[in-house]
């Protein structure tokens, strides 16, 4: 989170603390939260079973994603914010890495604060053609870059050292620079960006339909600038490859194997965590910011139009936590008790829950920090080909989650 002044911390301060407790201010009409109850503990008889985190691999420099390419089951990618993309090879990590962007490598990438190595997408493909795609922040202006890769034709734990840039976005400031990527069932790639920093949105970009910052976009990565259908339309000088918008920092979303529906996590600003659930195939969303703040006016005292607008299906408040970390739904199949249920994390608060979305509500929400024994910055959760999901601990280790 951006540092406040002292007097901008005392007003919104205030503000949430009436906006708390005093319903005629806390929600623009049309938005509609109910009360969820916060399961926690552990019993013997609890459904889903108590839950425990093991190991799979440390050492690693400021971990920032796990990823696997589809069937592949010996080999699972991480992302080190400072530019390595390192390989865990049959439950081994290898001493080199698979690609280097950092100071040891070709040493292209603006590492600092939320700059760096920030996403990795591996084509559907990838086992046959070797392509895939990284998010950096550049060297030279700090500016997003999107570039392709390949896997080494000699060796499948390289990359060939050369890669291509699919586009790039300037960036005004030095935060909120998203990162996420991933694949549609459609085969197009989904590419998450913030709205370019700065406390607030100040140049309104999540609302400004020519801009892609504040966006999801989606790309046609093999017929680029050409847009694929079912994007937003665009008129004028609107950007062509927008699929959401009226976000503020989606740091990481995914989409559930089971229903296509796509999971996004929205970092908040003063006061609300958001989770936005978009069903299977629909996009052309606008969630609201910088009107909105998870489901309330982002300036309560002055109010904000919603219209048009879609309201999250969870919030939390920053007493709970300030940095929400999205993950993924278990669709595994060594845990068949966790099936359907998303687990998502807070980086701040150093917390971890999961929830069950039937389509329409969001139920069994449960806290799972004390009996996993986590107490560590989660930076992003994983899948793997299987389905089973790993915590990224941005101090350095890597987990799985199990049941007990």
């Amino acid at each position: 989170m951006e540092p406040v002044p002292k007097i901008q911390k005392i007003y919104v301060y205030t503000i949430f603390f009436l906006c708390t407790f005093f319903v005629e201010c806390q929600k623009p009409s049309g938005a509609s939260f109910p009360f969820l109850p916060l399961l926690s503990g552990c019993s013997e008889d609890r459904n889903p079973p108590c839950l425990k985190l093991t190991e799979i691999a440390s050492g690693f420099d400021a971990p920032l994603f796990l990823v696997s390419p589809s069937g592949d089951t010996s080999r699972i990618f991480v992302l080190e914010q400072g530019g390595k993309v390192r390989l865990i090879k049959d439950g081994i990590l290898l001493s080199s890495p698979f690609l280097d962007l950092g100071s040891a490598g070709l040493d292209i990438i603006s590492f600092s604060g939320e700059r760096g190595l920030l996403g990795l997408a591996f084509h559907p493909n990838y086992n046959s053609n070797g392509r895939f795609w990284v998010n950096y922040t550049r060297k030279a202006d700090g500016d997003t870059v999107v570039a392709e890769y390949s896997r080494s034709s000699s060796d499948p734990d390289l990359a060939s050292g050369s890669g291509s840039v699919l586009f790039t976005v300037e960036q005004p400031f030095s935060n909120h620079n998203g990162g996420m990527m991933t694949f549609d069932a459609g085969g197009y790639l989904l590419v998450g960006m913030g709205d370019g920093g700065g406390a607030g949105d100040p140049n309104n970009e999540a609302q400004n339909l020519e801009s892609p910052l504040g966006k999801i976009l989606r790309i046609d990565i093999d017929n680029y600038p050409t847009p694929p259908p079912g994007n937003r339309p665009a008129t004028g000088f609107e950007n062509p490859h927008i699929w959401d918008w009226g976000l503020r920092n989606p740091w990481r979303f995914s989409l559930d194997r089971g229903t296509g529906d796509l999971y996004i996590a929205d970092v908040g600003q003063n006061n609300f965590e958001e989770l936005n659930i978009e069903p299977a195939n629909t996009g052309n969303i606008n969630y609201g910011w910088r009107f909105t703040e998870g489901n309330h006016c982002y300036d309560p005292v002055l109010g904000c139009n919603t219209s048009g607008i879609s309201f999250p299906k969870l919030e939390y408040n920053h007493f709970t936590g300030s940095s929400i970390t999205g993950g993924y739904v278990y669709r595994g199949l060594n845990f068949p008790e966790l099936n359907g249920r998303y687990f998502y994390g807070d980086f701040i608060a150093k917390r971890i829950w999961s929830i069950l979305w039937d389509g329409t509500k969001v139920s069994e929400r449960i806290e799972h920090t004390s009996e996993m024994g986590f107490s560590s910055n989660v930076s992003s959760f994983g899948e793997d080909t299987n389905g089973e999901i790993y915590i990224v601990d941005y101090g350095g280790k890597i987990f799985r989650i199990e049941t007990r």
